[in-house]
């Protein structure tokens, strides 16, 4: 567990960048801190590897002072992330990610066959471990800085906007792949970003600072949408954040009816498009044992008809939910009722 304990950074020029923060970032889980520019998350962040010294207060790892621990080694047993990745533009891939390794005293062969394993587990082609830098994609290389990060296996893993230089297409598909490995992995994580979006969606916890480095609120993402603390906190997450909370609503409980006739299936039983005077309707689908109350209604708005094609894990299709199935849940939301929704604090409908 990494601890907060009344850390205030106050730089020469009277500057306060981090005022009096009390935080718990608990073990095994992904801890977001998201804020404005100027609330103070980054230097939070590079105050745990003691990139940043505090002014007053003290962060503890597992109940150590981290400034009891020389720099150079406590950073070797954290992982950093950061924007554009940060590789190195002289070395070959395989030796980025093996550079921690390296530092460690492991020898070559041994620090590549950890470093090879580590791209084929961030999802890249081990083709790439003898490219430059340069030669890959940004998605890539941000998928090359994660697999460094992890090289020496630490405990905890520190993301500063690691995603925000990317295109919105492969970063949701860089943060999905940082969901999958975190339930192979359950490292300490925290994650710097000032998306809410990618905070909601990511995080266990999700802390929110405001602009001159106060904590606002800190609580599960189900929570701060439900509950949010203050006006700022209700501000920075946005007018849609009802919308967003249907996201930690499971889609199980949807009532489903028999897939009707003007529904087109191939000849394996997945859908082909509504059927419509000469042609086919676009459609929508969600599975149910997967996808959340959010995914449902979206398949609902994509079809010309309202009707939300439920479908299997393999895409077959198993029952339709109109307009009035979806209305009882959403009725039972706002209720209030339990049954329908998720714990959204422990476990995240697929959204």
């Amino acid at each position: 567990m990494i601890t907060f304990e009344g850390v205030t950074k106050r730089y020469r020029d009277g500057t306060v960048a981090v005022d009096d923060l009390d935080l718990e970032v608990p073990t095994g889980a992904i801890t977001v801190f998201v804020g404005p520019s100027g609330c103070g998350k980054t230097t939070s962040l590079r105050m745990i590897n003691r990139m940043l010294d505090p002014t007053s207060g003290r962060i503890t790892l597992d109940g150590r002072d981290v400034r009891e621990i020389d720099p150079p080694t406590l950073r070797r047993g954290m992982g950093y992330v950061i924007q554009q990745a940060g590789l190195f533009p002289h070395r070959k891939i395989v030796d980025n990610v093996a550079t921690v390794p390296y530092l460690l005293g492991w020898d070559r062969k041994r620090a590549r066959a950890r470093a090879m394993e580590l791209l084929e587990r961030v999802g890249l082609d081990p083709k790439l471990a003898g490219r430059y830098p340069f030669q890959l994609s940004g998605g890539q290389q941000q998928r090359v800085g994660v697999a460094r990060a992890l090289a020496a296996d630490p405990p905890v893993l520190l993301m500063d906007e690691p995603f925000s230089a990317v295109d919105p297409v492969v970063r949701t598909s860089l943060q999905d792949e940082l969901l999958r490995l975190q339930a192979e992995l359950r490292k300490t994580i925290v994650f710097v970003t000032h998306d809410i979006d990618e905070a909601i969606k990511l995080g266990d916890t999700v802390a929110v600072l405001r602009v001159g480095g106060r904590l606002a609120q800190v609580a599960g993402p189900a929570t701060l949408l439900a509950e949010p603390a203050d006006e700022f906190v209700r501000g920075f997450l946005g007018r849609d954040r009802g919308i967003r909370r249907l996201s930690f609503i499971s889609a199980k409980e949807v009532r489903l009816g028999p897939v009707p006739p003007d529904l087109v299936l191939d000849e394996d039983g997945r859908p082909l498009g509504w059927r419509s005077g000469g042609g086919l309707a676009p459609y929508g689908t969600f599975d149910p044992e997967t996808d959340s109350l959010r995914a449902a209604l979206d398949a609902a708005l994509l079809a010309p008809n309202g009707m939300a094609i439920a479908v299997d894990g393999e895409g077959r299709a198993r029952g339709v939910a109109g307009r009035d199935a979806l209305d009882e849940l959403f009725a039972a939301y706002a209720g209030g009722a339990s049954g329908p929704r998720a714990d959204g604090d422990a476990e995240r409908a697929d959204a």
